[in-house]
């Protein structure tokens, strides 16, 4: 968003009083939301609170140096983004200023004021009109499309807040996001650009019930705890647990369409990580640079709090936009957290009434808002599309009964529990299978029976229940010892052992075990379960535990992961543990 006022003109109002990112105006003929501009140097702001002639104003940039009676100027419009061609491969701040193009303009640390469209207004896109002179078009529908990446296809589509009516000219060629593309009978002309208010749901006709999972190559996600297409989902976990580089791989390897990743309030370094290594990836499922479908929303911990606030607005309207061209959307938030202490800072300057902790007394409203914008939907085009919303909490000293995570609990519907001990026990990724959950399982079943095995269900429920049997062992083992078990207690707590080193843990840097597709995913679950009823049948005719534990094939079900042609190494490895255990009786 450019600025409206310029800055010669006279002031709207003056500023009475400023306290960290929030400033007071008196004066200010605003409505709540307004986009203002604070100060000489034209900090941008947002209007949160309007009391008699006095207008509180959350300011997006740092506010030092900033004195009462300097000008405030108001754009009479709600903070909005741009949307069009050019978004995929940018990183932005947290109003959707182009980070890249503002450091060509000043280098690595931005002024003050500064400001830049979200989208370049000067590039050319190649248009191919889809509809021709004489069609009636409405409202959402798709009038032409732009080869925007080598990845995807952008639809350009009549605005939502535009009435329809009949084609009476379009045309193809190369243009600018701000030139006609194409002209209605009423008057309105469509260009390739929008823009829509960040606090304002996209309109849609219908949510659907998610019926297909969101794939996400990671055994433990998709073998135990899968998260449908237009789900949502909570990473919680401690320091050093692995929430960002847990997020990253769902970025980097889940089968959606888009990817938009909001780094909200976290360490610069991280961020840095992500900034340095998307644009190195290679899309698994085109061949084509990753960041051909990505966006990036970089909001760092020493940036202005305010900003942190409004930039998971910021990332959820983008996501809708692709979503009303029909795309899956996966949005990876990171964190909520920091998104729930930026409220909490400015709600504390606003004198407001605190909720529990300090948090203000509408943090679960708000949660609620933002993950109640994901889902499957019918849009007003006739397409489906869908958001899958997956956030990062980050829990003071891993507490999960703080309310961040007890307000997100209530929400979301997959829950993947990381774990201190696990982190430390070098276990990654760190979700801990006895505290985690999916209530997507029973709706997406279906879909795993068809697309990869029909005994999935079966399977799963097996390792389920392996996993559970093992937790309740290890609380006799710490007390009496491992060698004081029965021979079939201690046989479980074997298979348990393969189940969580061959299945759940994972390594993110293997080139080959860093995604794991669902066939693969059930072939490791299948072959473990393979060397339980055999070693179970071993046992109970008569060979000691310790002969079957001692077999050299059981091992190699740890290297089923790791192997790239897994299908024939995984029958051979189950053929040899057949027979190595039958030879015993």
């Amino acid at each position: 968003m450019s600025q409206a006022v310029e800055s010669d003109t006279e002031p709207d109002a003056v500023l009475r009083s400023v306290s960290g990112p929030v400033a007071t105006a008196t004066g200010l003929d605003a409505k709540m939301n307004d986009v203002v501009y604070v100060g000489e140097e034209g900090l941008m702001g947002e209007v949160i609170e309007i009391e008699g002639d006095v207008t509180t104003v959350q300011v997006y940039e740092e506010t030092s140096n900033v004195a009462p009676g300097e000008p405030v100027r108001n754009t009479g419009e709600p903070l909005s983004v741009d949307l069009g061609p050019g978004m995929l491969y940018s990183i932005y701040d947290g109003v959707q200023r182009p980070l890249a193009v503002l450091e060509e303009q000043m280098g690595a640390f931005l002024d003050r004021g500064v400001d830049a469209p979200g989208i370049d207004l000067e590039e050319t896109w190649e248009f191919t009109p889809t509809v021709e002179e004489g069609d009636t078009v409405e409202s959402g529908d798709v009038i032409g499309t732009v080869p925007e990446t080598e990845s995807i296809e952008h639809r350009v589509m009549v605005p939502p807040d535009v009435d329809g009516g009949e084609v009476s000219s379009i045309d193809e060629g190369d243009f600018t996001v701000e030139e006609t593309v194409c002209e209605l009978d009423s008057g309105t002309d469509i260009s390739m650009r929008q823009e829509w208010p960040v606090r304002e749901a996209r309109p849609t006709i219908e949510k659907d019930t998610p019926t297909t999972p969101l794939v996400t190559g990671q055994r433990i996600q998709d073998g135990l705890f899968p998260i449908a297409k237009g789900g949502t989902a909570a990473i919680p976990g401690p320091f050093g647990s692995g929430k960002t580089v847990t997020q990253q791989q769902l970025a980097k390897w889940a089968d959606a369409d888009i990817v938009v990743y909001i780094g909200c309030g976290e360490r610069g370094n991280e961020m840095t990580e992500v900034i340095e290594d998307f644009p190195e990836l290679t899309d698994p499922q085109t061949g084509k640079p990753l960041m051909a479908r990505t966006c990036l929303i970089a909001n760092t911990s020493n940036m202005p709090v305010a900003a942190r606030e409004s930039c998971v607005y910021t990332g959820i309207t983008i996501a809708e936009y692709y979503r009303d061209m029909g795309y899956d959307v996966a949005l990876m938030a990171d964190s909520t957290s920091r998104w729930a202490e930026a409220m909490r800072e400015i709600s504390s300057r606003l004198e407001e009434m605190p909720g529990e902790e300090g948090y203000p007394a509408y943090l679960a409203a708000r949660l609620s808002q933002f993950y109640e914008r994901a889902g499957k939907f019918e849009n007003i085009n006739g397409t489906e599309g869908s958001i899958s919303v997956v956030g990062a909490v980050s829990p003071p000293g891993g507490d999960f009964s703080e309310p961040v995570t007890q307000n997100t609990l209530r929400i979301v519907k997959c829950f993947w529990a990381l774990d201190a001990d696990l982190a430390e026990r070098r276990h990654f990724p760190a979700i801990n299978w006895n505290e985690s959950y999916s209530l997507y399982r029973d709706q997406l079943d279906p879909w795993f029976e068809e697309n990869v095995a029909a005994d999935w269900p079966d399977v799963r429920q097996w390792v389920i229940d392996t996993l559970d049997e093992e937790s309740e062992l290890q609380e006799i083992v710490q007390l009496v010892g491992k060698d004081a078990l029965p021979d079939d207690q201690q046989l479980t707590l074997e298979v348990a052992r393969y189940l969580r080193e061959a299945h759940l843990q994972q390594n993110a840097l293997h080139d080959v075990d860093t995604y794991c597709e669902p066939t693969k995913t059930y072939r490791i679950m299948s072959a473990i379960k393979t060397f339980s009823d055999e070693a179970f049948d071993a046992l109970q005719a008569g060979v000691p535990v310790d002969e079957i534990q001692s077999i050299d094939a059981a091992p190699r079900l740890n290297r089923i992961a790791t192997t790239e042609e897994y299908e024939a190494f995984t029958e051979d490895v189950e053929e040899s543990i057949e027979s190595q255990l039958r030879e015993k009786y």
